[in-house]
């Protein structure tokens, strides 16, 4: 098998011109999602030296629909960029040191740029459809390699510049910066290869949109989360693949709040007896769907006075799952004091249903799902 050489690649589609034009959207695409993907990893921070703020109540969903937003448009982006690029793959190396050193470190930094790329969309993609074929924490590893590939882009930028400027600032059928072998027309023109780029950028967002946007849900027909479950609100994790509904459902169900040495423990119907609030607040996931609900249930705030534990306190929350991540959460303090935070019994008006949380659950503005805790068993505040 022979290995190609950079001149057996001749159209003129692939040039600098469409390269510059795809990989800016890309490179925006790319800045937002590590943006909010920053803001997503905060939030599930059991320590915040700076409060996560609880308001506005919608600001998560918003953010994170829009980190997996611009993940899916960055999937044909980064296929058109690559397509556009192949042909400098087979350039063969200078003879000179100086020169070939610097090729090597510009190529180095390419490589890491493209694998952490296909890593992050790839493993994004899956999370968003909870398809986990990996051992590794996706949380801590998406983060990691983030941060690599972000400086990996800089370095890309930095290096690309004047080729980056040169070829925005002039027409898009400019060959200025073509390389010598790119003399054959391609079977479309170039602003057409982009426009198909555009339209199928806004296609992958449109299909899948519809997890956040309600608008687009009749339409978003890959949307991993479309509205389906009780109450219009999805469901990530049901009751019986946490093992839960012989405890949720047992007439010895107990709810229990305690700070120190003082504990207070309440049936469900007692819960119910208690002043109700209704908050209409969304559930916002990290996979980037999302679902507003109206919740009626008990102020946190109110269960935590009547053990008498201080404003600002943190709370542990503990679910009656038997085991996994979040059997037990972490509710800082200027959540737990949030008169939105409940301590949810109802749903829409009618009983908590199971798969929600039944008995009870924590519903806060502003907070990632995974961290709205079903099942609540104890609200635990040390001394």
């Amino acid at each position: 098998m022979n290995i190609p050489t950079e001149s057996a690649f001749r159209s003129r589609l692939r040039s600098a011109a469409v390269t510059a034009r795809v990989g800016t959207w890309l490179g925006i695409c790319f800045t937002i999602c590590f943006a909010t993907g920053l803001i997503s990893h905060y939030a599930q921070n059991v320590s915040q030296p700076i409060p996560f703020p609880t308001s506005p109540s919608w600001g998560y969903r918003v953010t994170q629909g829009l980190h997996v937003i611009t993940g899916t448009a960055s999937v044909p982006l980064l296929l058109v960029k690559l397509w556009t690029v192949y042909p400098r793959l087979f350039i063969r190396p200078p003879r000179d040191v100086r020169r070939l050193v610097l090729e090597v470190l510009e190529r180095g930094s390419i490589a890491v740029l493209v694998a952490g790329a296909v890593f992050q969309l790839a493993s994004g993609l899956a999370n968003s459809a909870q398809w986990y074929p990996w051992s590794f924490s996706f949380r801590s590893t998406h983060y990691a390699i983030a941060w690599i590939t972000i400086g990996a882009l800089v370095v890309h930028i930095a290096v690309k510049l004047p080729i980056i400027r040169g070829a925005l600032t002039s027409d898009v059928e400019d060959t200025t910066y073509d390389r010598p072998t790119a003399t054959e027309p391609g079977p479309i023109s170039r602003r057409t290869l982009l426009r198909t780029t555009w339209l199928a950028a806004g296609v992958a967002v449109l299909v899948t949109a519809g997890s956040t946007v309600p608008l687009l849900r009749r339409v978003s027909v890959f949307g991993v989360r479309s509205g389906d479950g009780p109450a219009g609100i999805p469901i990530n994790k049901s009751a019986a693949a946490a093992k839960v509904a012989p405890a949720a459902t047992s007439a010895a169900y107990r709810f229990t709040v305690a700070y120190g040495d003082q504990e207070v423990s309440m049936t469900r119907e007692e819960l119910l007896a208690m002043d109700q609030t209704s908050e209409t607040l969304p559930i916002a996931c990290v996979e980037g769907w999302s679902a507003s609900g109206t919740w009626t249930g008990v102020r946190v705030r109110t269960l935590l006075d009547l053990v008498g534990a201080p404003s600002g306190s943190e709370v542990h929350v503990v679910s009656l799952q038997e085991s996994g991540p979040y059997k037990r959460t972490v509710l800082q303090g200027n959540f737990a004091d949030d008169d939105r935070t409940l301590l949810a019994l109802a749903l829409e008006g009618e009983p908590l249903a199971l798969d929600h949380g039944y008995p009870a659950r924590l519903i806060a503005p502003n907070r990632p799902g995974v961290l709205q805790t079903k099942w609540v068993a104890r609200l635990e505040v040390s001394a």
